[in-house]
């Protein structure tokens, strides 16, 4: 059974120069690269709902399925200028819940929610709807381009907001899904029964008694914990590394077992090798944000 890597002490140092380097100029290129992989991904998400709503023209045909999809409620709330945030939709609706079900449940609910849709839609990127012509392509590129960028400014706030730990969940899920591993919702995870299957993530779920920013299944019928783990100092690392995951990884393999978890930690910033020799003598696998190829490598590999 493959193991994950183990570092030499010459190796760790190394590779945390590296690391330290890569974190000094993350600060000026990761928001970019962020941004711009938010983009990509809301661009088809906001093409789909244009598409299945006619460019909005048939919006109450298709509203409830819309609403019921996380990704494509997200464009929805963007439709309206300025775009609406969940809470503001449900106090103007009046509504304790907007969830799908009571969607489903609720009609009358559900009309309302269009019909406010469709009054204060954005009318300088979808001014085709109050005008009652067929959209251009023109028209529907521009409204596309601007929605997309919309969002993912918006969500690279919130991600920046959460500094750099947010900023490294956000780009090690892309790269799980970019090796085609399919993101299952967060879960309780008491016996391995319940942990995502193999080629599958989950993000932030309580296994066992502590909490894992991913929890992925492995081909071979093992889960792999990751903690996502960024630190400003070589100090800041021994909290976030030595006494947080570290401490994690020892109760997990004692609860679930060598042979059927492996803990790890992505790291990024500034760390000391030698704290570093101490967590992966404790059972703590290592990888590095400045190198996810790696890591990805690792778990498509037969083990």
């Amino acid at each position: 059974m493959t193991q994950p890597p183990a570092w030499t002490q010459a190796q760790l140092a190394e590779a945390c120069l590296r690391s330290a380097e890569h974190f000094r100029e993350g600060r000026g290129t990761e928001p970019l690269e962020a941004y711009l992989e938010l983009f990509d991904e809301y661009r088809g998400v906001v093409e789909e709902v244009l598409e299945e709503t006619v460019d909005l023209t048939m919006l109450a045909d298709v509203a409830l399925s819309i609403l019921s999809d996380k990704r494509k409620r997200e464009v929805f709330r963007y439709l309206s200028g300025p775009p609406v945030s969940e809470d503001d939709l449900r106090t103007l609706m009046q509504a304790q819940s907007i969830a799908p079900n009571r969607l489903r449940d609720d009609p009358e609910l559900l009309t309302r929610i269009v019909a406010f849709m469709r009054d204060w839609h954005d009318r300088r990127r979808f001014p085709w709807v109050g005008n009652g012509h067929e959209a251009s392509e023109r028209e529907r590129g521009a409204a596309i381009l601007a929605t997309t960028a919309l969002l993912a400014m918006r969500r690279l706030e919130t991600v920046r907001r959460n500094e750099g730990k947010g900023l490294q969940e956000h780009m090690v899920a892309v790269q799980l899904r970019r090796s085609n591993f399919v993101e299952v919702p967060t879960r309780r995870i008491m016996t391995l029964n319940n942990a995502p299957r193999a080629g599958e993530f989950c993000p932030e779920s309580m296994l066992g008694a502590r909490k894992a920013d991913f929890v992925i299944g492995l081909f071979v019928g093992r889960t792999m914990a990751l903690e996502c783990k960024v630190s400003n100092s070589e100090v800041n690392s021994i909290k976030r590394v030595n006494n947080d995951a570290a401490v994690k990884a020892e109760v997990w393999l004692t609860d679930f077992g060598t042979l059927q978890v492996v803990p790890a930690a992505v790291l990024g910033g500034v760390f000391n090798p030698r704290h570093l020799e101490d967590a992966q003598r404790r059972g703590l696998a290592l990888f590095w944000a400045h190198d996810l190829q790696a890591l990805t490598a690792w778990l498509h590999q037969p083990q």
